[in-house]
Order: C-alpha cells, then sequence, then structure tokens
C-alpha cells in the first residue's frame, strides 16, 4: 500500500493510472478503522481497479463542543487494517494540507436541502464540514466511485444530493450497515460507550425494528410510534435525540402514501451520541 500524506504526491501516482485506463474507487474516512470501514474497501475493490482511503480527522465537521480533539486516532493500526484489506492508496493528509488558508477563510459546499434535520438539527454546521470536505476529497482523487455506509443514512443523502447537484462524474455507491454480533451498528465512537451501557444499547435497532413491524402491520400513525419508540430509548436509560419516520429520499417526514420510508433513530449515552437506521419498501 502506498501511503501520502500531499495532494500532488496522490495525484501525481493516481493520474498514471488514469492513463492506464484503470478504474478508480475511493473509501472516505476519519480512521479509527473497524470491520464496517473494511467492508467498504472490500466493497470498492469489487468494482474498481485501485482502491484509494482517506483518513482525516476533519475539524469543520464538529461542533464547538464535540469531540474533535478526544476523536480516536489509531494511524498505526488504521494501516495495518488498510494494508491486510487490500487497499492500493492511503491519503493521510495534515489540517494545513486540506486547509492551507485556514478553517475561517476556507470556501465552503452548501447543500441546502435535508440538512438542518435529524443529525444536522443536533449539530449545526455538520454537514456544510462534510460537504465541503467531501467535496474537496473527490477534487483530490477524482474516483469513479465512492462508497459510503448507509449507517450515516443522512449523511449519504446530502452528499448524493451534492454530487448530482455539482454535476460530480462520481458515482456514489451505498454499502450495508455492518453490525457487532448484537446487532449494534458499528461506529467509532463505540469505544465511548461503558460497560454498564453496553447490553443496553441495542434497545436502539430494537426501536426501529418495532416500528417497522407495526408499520409493515397496517399502522399509519407515524407520530405515535415516534413517540413510543422514543420512550422505549427512554426507559432503557438513554436520551433520545430523535426518532423520526421519514420519505426515504427526501427526509421529510412520511406521508400514509409513502412506498419508501426510512426510520432513522439517534440517542446519547453518558458520552457517546449513537445513531441507526432501518429502510422498508411498501407494496
Amino acid at each position: 500500500m502506498k501511503i501520502f500524506h500531499t495532494v500532488s504526491g496522490l495525484r501525481d501516482d493516481l493520474n498514471k493510472d488514469r492513463r492506464q485506463g484503470l478504474r478508480i474507487g475511493f473509501v472516505p474516512t476519519m480512521g479509527n478503522l473497524h470491520q464496517g470501514h473494511l467492508a467498504l474497501i472490500k466493497q470498492a475493490r469489487e468494482t474498481n481497479d485501485i482502491v484509494v482511503c482517506s483518513i482525516f480527522v476533519n475539524a469543520l465537521q464538529f461542533g464547538l463542543n464535540e469531540d474533535w480533539d478526544k476523536y480516536p486516532r489509531t494511524y498505526q493500526s488504521d494501516c495495518d487494517k488498510l494494508r491486510d484489506s487490500g487497499c492500493d492508496y492511503l491519503f493521510h493528509p495534515d489540517d494545513i494540507e486540506m486547509y492551507p488558508n485556514g478553517l475561517d477563510t476556507q470556501s465552503r459546499v452548501i447543500c441546502p436541502t435535508m440538512t438542518d434535520v435529524l443529525c444536522g438539527a443536533s449539530r449545526p454546521g455538520h454537514f456544510e464540514g462534510v460537504t465541503t470536505v467531501v467535496s474537496k476529497l473527490f477534487n483530490i482523487v477524482q474516483p469513479d466511485e465512492a462508497v459510503f455506509g448507509i449507517k450515516d443514512y443522512q449523511q449519504l443523502a446530502v452528499i448524493r444530493r451534492m454530487a448530482e447537484d455539482l454535476c460530480m462524474p462520481v458515482q456514489i455507491s451505498a454499502a450495508p450497515i455492518h453490525r457487532e454480533p448484537d446487532g449494534l451498528a458499528m461506529s467509532s465512537r463505540n469505544s465511548y460507550i461503558t460497560e454498564e451501557e453496553r447490553p443496553r444499547v441495542t434497545v436502539l435497532k430494537q426501536s426501529l425494528e418495532w416500528i417497522a413491524e407495526q408499520i409493515r402491520g397496517g399502522s399509519k400513525d407515524f407520530y405515535q410510534l415516534e413517540q413510543s419508540a422514543s420512550q422505549q430509548l427512554v426507559d432503557a436509560g438513554f436520551n433520545v435525540d430523535y426518532m423520526t419516520i421519514s420519505n426515504s429520499k427526501t427526509l421529510d417526514p412520511a406521508a400514509d402514501d409513502d412506498v419508501e420510508i426510512t426510520i432513522l433513530g439517534a440517542m446519547f449515552t453518558e458520552k457517546a451520541r449513537l445513531i441507526d437506521n432501518l429502510s422498508i419498501v411498501l407494496r
């Protein structure tokens, strides 16, 4: 695996690959890699000749009171995992390489839809940071395909919209949620969960599944379903960020005649914010 810390170094090698007609796949990450990330690498490998992974903890998408300085940084371990997974290139820039003129004067990419609800409502400015850094990474790598996990469903929807609006020649592909044996969605922030909380956090997935079962059974009182599922989280000892039944494409509140529905939930443990989602199609 080749490792690059500069934009120019990565571009020089990728240009050689491009001239040979090789197809380039890309997986952007913030590091602290787990099996979910490696599943993205594997999926990118199946449809591309070259796989590029980036590791960059993007300060622009963290709020003032969030965990940017405490976010797990496990570079050496990440490199070992990427080598074993068959990754070809790792792009690992520092803040100056990514934001040479500083964050305060950095040009921003703003998606005006789907970014002020759900995670965007509780993390103001988060998606502006995401779309800005992802657009920069797309410009640097110039991939044919980029693979993102469905666990961050809202992020995936926003990035797809950004790529469509800005006519970016990148295929945005989704990878299934990778889960722990008990069903908890894998996340770099799972390391923040305490031993006492760990057996109870599966309530998030269970509450989504409960809603899906009710909807499949004919229930259309979405508000009441959201309230009941939220109470399940509270009863398990967690604070609710949101529990929402949405149109899968627009993320607007689901209507009675929507066919494709996504149920999204987020909750707070003592030190972690966990998210999960479940999509269903009604016929």
